[in-house]
């Protein structure tokens, strides 16, 4: 086990298999060009393996497959099987935009991949590809099913509400997860990274989600899962998938995080909104031992002291206010959800 100065355990890895995607999702990859890291730089799957076997070693119980996005990565299930067999792991999920889950879910579970999050933020066609820059709307919608026909369970949409883009799409969203009993987890629009020129006044706040749900369906709050999960869960009165809220602008849980991040080129981050990260590929490229890379990983979770959306929320009420801007950090292509 290992401890910040916080006291918060490390208990959940992220881990980022490439920095590439497939979509320009407005307020994730926004550009329309971006340096893509060296291929020589990423992370072979035995690399990530070693690590994961590490982080588990270390007290890490919940691994996520994300990117970039992670379906691009040839073979992945062979990535899936390996972390899978790992003892002490109790959780192998991914999250990925969906577009290539239609071919990908059947190996994906038969290789030991319990769950999977999908990204959708509209139903409406037209608005999905002012979105995301794609018209592949009905491929999503394809593999959300098929990844449950393949017992991933359970399949969870992600949704991050931006004011003017799809806050009118709340209702139908939670109606759709209802209907195909998907769960579904609606997100406050961050500043993460640097490129998607967050303000606050695009954010629609956790309370104003729950008010356009409550207007259609009854729901009673379950609390987070775990204590420490990043949403606060909210179950349909009359019975039906998990609705899910991730507050961070508005009801920051830094108090309780226990994530930790791998880039895709082998860098440690330990908070979402870091500007930089620590080099771990480097030991193992030198031929560091697992000690030396268990001890290395240590040290580094050992001063972790992040609580920006704590700091973020202390500055919107205070008199000068939020710039997002001022502080630089990795792009979300790079670091992984």
């Amino acid at each position: 086990m290992i401890l910040d100065t916080l006291n918060r355990q490390a208990l959940d890895l992220r881990i980022s298999v490439t920095d590439k995607c497939n979509y320009r999702c407005s307020y994730c990859m926004p550009l329309g060009k971006y340096e893509w890291v060296d291929r020589r730089e990423i992370l072979t799957y035995e690399e990530i393996t070693r690590l994961a076997r590490i982080f588990i070693g270390l007290g890490v119980e919940k691994i996520r497959l994300t990117g970039g996005e992670p379906l691009l990565r040839r073979d992945l299930d062979r990535l899936v099987a390996g972390l899978s067999r790992l003892d002490g792991l109790k959780d192998l999920s991914l999250t990925t935009n969906g577009s290539l889950l239609a071919e990908s879910a059947p190996l994906l579970a038969a290789a030991g991949l319990k769950r999977v999050n999908v990204s959708l933020d509209t139903l409406d066609p037209a608005k999905f590809e002012r979105i995301t820059q794609r018209r592949d709307l009905d491929r999503i919608l394809e593999g959300l099913s098929l990844a449950r026909a393949h017992g991933l369970n359970p399949v969870k949409i992600n949704t991050v509400v931006e004011r003017g883009v799809n806050d009118d799409e709340i209702v139908p969203l939670v109606e759709f997860a209802r209907r195909n009993s998907y769960s579904i987890r609606f997100i406050e629009y961050m500043d993460v990274g640097n490129v998607n020129q967050w303000h606050l006044e695009k954010m629609v706040s956790k309370e104003e989600i729950l008010a356009v749900i409550r207007r259609s369906f009854p729901i009673e709050e379950a609390g987070r899962r775990d204590g420490g999960a990043p949403s606060v869960d909210y179950r349909l009165s009359e019975g039906g998938p998990e609705i899910g809220i991730i507050a961070s602008v508005t009801e920051p849980f830094c108090q309780g995080c226990t994530r930790a991040r791998l880039t895709a080129d082998g860098r440690l981050v330990t908070c979402l909104f870091s500007g930089q990260g620590h080099d771990i590929k480097r030991h193992l490229r030198e031929g560091a031992s697992d000690n030396v890379v268990r001890d290395r990983i240590s040290a580094i979770w050992a001063t972790r002291r992040d609580r920006y959306s704590e700091e973020r929320l202390q500055a919107i009420r205070s008199a000068g206010g939020h710039a997002a801007e001022v502080r630089r950090k990795i792009e979300m292509i790079s670091l992984g959800g």
